[in-house]
């Protein structure tokens, strides 16, 4: 049953570059998504990240779309845990020769819960003062 038959409504949400994929986040949601930051310790759990590649941020009626980000706005969350894909079997058969290989890989990806979306709009709305003399 979909959220809006349940009369659940997603009124906030934001879509977001991260590890080479666009998302829709909401706040209170986890992720889980590709290994996108190489210096950060993610043994610790409840790291947190501020992202601020964000392409669109929509609360309630109001759409707020970027050209391609964004300016001042800020997607922040936590890292849960690291965790892994499910494995992909690559099997490499050679006929008539009886050759067989078989490889698996399994990708790492980082549990993320989103805490909270926000857009500062002290640089968005600008006023225009002339002077004339």
């Amino acid at each position: 049953m979909s959220r809006l038959r349940k009369g659940l409504r997603m009124d906030k949400y934001a879509i977001i570059d991260i590890g080479g994929n666009q998302l829709r986040v909401e706040p209170g949601r986890f992720h889980d998504v590709r290994h996108f930051i190489s210096n950060l310790d993610t043994r610790e759990s409840n790291a947190k990240i501020s992202m601020n590649r964000v392409l669109l941020i929509r609360n309630g009626s109001n759409v707020n779309i970027g050209n391609p980000w964004l300016a001042n706005a800020v997607v922040a969350g936590r890292i849960l845990h690291n965790c892994f894909e499910k494995k992909l079997v690559i099997q490499k058969i050679h006929s008539k020769k009886k050759k067989r290989r078989i490889c698996g890989y399994r990708e790492n990806k980082i549990r993320l819960v989103i805490e909270s979306i926000s857009i500062s709009r002290k640089d968005t709305i600008r006023s225009s003062h002339r002077t004339t003399n």
